[in-house]
């Protein structure tokens, strides 16, 4: 079932009209009947979170995000939204910040609430490729070993390794290798305080839990 079906039903189920249901989330029926067509790709976060409050269902619910598939091998699998850009200062997981979705087993997402990122850049190599697309659990905290997403002073995510110290953490890549020309590794740890957690900020938002896809 695809999202404009389920709010169709779940609006007749209500015994709604779509002019009573454009007028309670502030849109004219027109929009109520592109949503139920389904062609309205980049519904804003707030439109959905206000229909699930309506509906009584989740958000994931509404968006089909439970709906049964299996994949080649026949696993239970479920769709997860694969973000573009993430960024401190603005909801990140907003439905127009998706390029797409991708699926994992349904037994992992059973373990909390998941989105995917595509692998930027060579600092974790080899564990993380550029251009791999992981799964990654919402937390904000991690213990030593962790893979982790971090914020670093509102700029784009980093994917590091983690290692917790007495009065913050630091941030390892797994790349060790040696630059010839200067002699100094290609990346480097980076140790922030608690006091920088707070203050630039440094901030969790996620633990790398499986590898997506791999293009080679």
């Amino acid at each position: 079932m695809e999202m404009g079906e389920r709010i169709k039903k779940l609006r007749k189920e209500m015994g709604l009209t779509q002019e009573e249901l454009g007028k309670y989330i502030g849109v004219k029926k027109a929009a109520i009947m592109k949503y139920e067509k389904g062609n309205v790709k980049n519904m804003k976060r707030s439109t959905i979170e206000t229909l699930s409050k309506l509906f009584n269902v989740s958000p994931s619910f509404l968006m089909c995000l439970d709906e049964p598939k299996t994949d080649r091998f026949g696993n239970r699998v479920v769709s997860i939204p694969l973000l573009g850009e993430v960024r401190a200062g603005y909801d990140y997981l907003a439905q127009e910040n998706w390029e797409g979705t991708v699926e994992i087993k349904e037994e992992l997402a059973k373990t909390g609430d998941f989105f995917a990122l595509t692998i930027k850049g060579n600092s974790m190599f080899e564990t993380l490729w550029e251009g791999d697309i992981v799964a990654v659990k919402r937390q904000d905290f991690a213990v030593d070993g962790n893979i982790a997403v971090v914020l670093i002073n509102g700029d784009e995510a980093t994917v590091k390794k983690i290692k917790i110290l007495e009065n913050g953490i630091k941030l390892i890549p797994l790349n060790r290798r040696i630059n010839p020309d200067t002699q100094e590794p290609f990346y480097e740890d980076k140790t922030y305080t608690k006091e920088d957690m707070q203050t630039m900020p440094v901030k969790i938002i996620g633990i790398v839990k499986q590898i997506i896809e791999r293009n080679f």
